[in-house]
C-alpha cells in the first residue's frame, strides 16, 4: 500500500481527494492535515464518511508528513504550495501540486501573473505537467507533478490534438468558460455567496486570469510555437461542474469529420475522454461528480470556424480527481482506480 499525506485536506479539492483516496484499492491515507490549530474528526468536513473511519486532519508537521507519507499531496493555495513543495522534494517524497505553483515553466510569468517572488525557481523546469492523457509517460518518472488547473483542462484536452494535426489557425482561439461557484474555494468573497450568485450569471477577470498564460503554455508547445488566446471565465449558479465553449479558424480543408477523427484518434485508449458523436454536446449532468472530460465539435458551414465545447467537473478532473490519476501512472497503478 502506498502512503499519502493530504496537506490542506478541509478545502473543497482536499475534502474530494481524501473522499476519493478513502476508495482507492492501492493507498492508504497516513495523514490528513490543516493550517488550523486543533484537530478536526475527518466526518466534520465529511459527513458520508464512515463511521469505521477514525481520521482526523491534524495541525501540519513537516516532520509527521516526512516520517508517515511517501507520497504527498498538496491542496495549499497559489504561493504558499512552493515552499512545502521544496521541503518534500529535497526529503525524497514524491509530490502532487494542485496548486499552480510549478505548472508555469517561466518564473518571470508566474512572478507577473501571481504577484510573488517564486522560492523554489529550481523545481519549474523539472516538475511535470500533469495533463495525463498528453504527458503520460513523462509522468511515469516524475517526482513533481504539476496538477493542471481547472479551466485550462478542458480546452487543453480539445485542442492539443487539432494544434498537433495542424487543423485551426493557432491565433484564432476564443474560449469562453463557466465554472461553478467551487472553483473559488471555501474562502468569503461577496461575488460567490448566496445572493451574489444565486440565479445570476456573470464574467470575471477578462483577460486578467491567472489560467491564461498556463493554457498558452501548453497550446504553444503542442502547436510548436507561441499560441495567444482570448479566454474569458464566467460564474455559473451551481455547485461544480465547467463547460468551456472554444472557438477557433480551421485551415483550408478541414472539415468536421477531419477534426472529429484527430479528437478521436488522440483519446481512443484514454479511459476518461469521451468524444461525442456528431451533432451531441457535453452538458455539465453528463461529468458532475465524475473525472470524464467530455468533448463535442462542429464546424459552421461559410466561415469555417470549428466550435468545440468541452465539459468536466472542476473537482474531480479539474482537481482532485485528475490528481489521483497522475498518482495512478506515476505508480503503476491502473488508470482507473479509485475513479470509475
Amino acid at each position: 500500500m502506498l502512503n499519502c499525506a493530504v496537506l490542506g485536506a478541509t478545502g473543497y479539492t482536499g475534502a474530494e481527494l481524501t473522499k476519493l483516496l478513502l476508495a482507492h484499492p492501492h493507498v492508504r491515507i497516513s495523514l490528513l492535515t490543516t493550517r488550523q490549530e486543533k484537530s478536526i474528526p475527518l466526518r466534520e468536513i465529511l459527513p458520508s464518511v464512515s463511521k469505521k473511519v477514525k481520521l482526523e486532519i491534524t495541525p501540519y508537521s513537516f516532520d509527521a508528513v516526512k516520517k508517515k507519507a511517501d507520497l504527498v499531496f498538496l491542496c495549499l493555495p497559489h504561493t504558499e504550495a512552493m515552499t512545502a513543495a521544496e521541503q518534500f522534494l529535497a526529503a525524497g517524497k514524491v509530490v502532487i501540486d494542485l496548486s499552480a505553483d510549478f505548472r508555469l515553466r517561466d518564473k518571470k510569468i508566474y512572478e507577473k501573473w501571481y504577484g510573488v517572488n517564486h522560492v523554489a525557481p529550481q523545481y519549474l523546469s523539472k516538475a511535470i505537467y500533469g495533463l495525463c492523457e498528453v504527458y503520460k509517460e513523462k509522468i511515469k518518472k516524475a517526482d513533481l507533478i504539476a496538477n493542471p488547473g481547472c479551466y485550462p483542462t478542458g480546452p487543453s484536452l480539445a485542442l492539443i490534438p487539432l494544434l498537433k494535426a495542424k487543423l485551426i489557425a493557432p491565433n484564432s482561439i476564443i474560449i469562453n468558460a463557466a465554472s461553478g461557484v467551487s472553483g473559488a474555494g471555501k474562502k468569503l468573497v461577496a461575488a460567490t455567496q448566496f445572493c451574489e450568485a444565486s440565479e445570476n450569471y456573470s464574467a470575471y477577470k477578462v483577460n486578467k486570469h491567472q489560467h491564461t498564460p498556463e493554457i498558452e503554455q501548453t497550446l504553444s508547445a503542442a502547436a510548436g510555437k507561441p499560441v495567444k488566446i482570448t479566454f474569458v471565465p464566467h460564474l455559473l449558479p451551481v455547485n461544480r461542474g465547467i463547460l468551456a465553449t472554444i472557438y477557433a479558424d480551421t485551415v483550408p480543408k478541414a472539415t468536421e469529420a477531419k477534426i472529429r477523427k484527430a479528437l478521436e484518434a488522440a483519446y481512443r485508449q484514454a479511459p476518461f475522454v469521451r468524444i461525442k458523436p456528431a451533432g451531441q454536446y457535453p452538458s455539465l449532468k453528463d461529468v458532475q461528480y465524475t473525472n470524464f472530460c467530455d468533448i463535442g465539435v462542429s464546424v459552421q458551414e461559410g466561415t469555417g470556424r470549428v466550435v468545440i465545447i468541452a465539459a468536466i467537473d472542476n473537482l474531480v478532473k479539474g482537481a482532485a480527481g485528475q490528481a489521483v490519476q497522475n498518482m495512478n501512472i506515476r505508480f503503476g497503478f491502473p488508470e482507473e482506480a479509485g475513479l470509475s
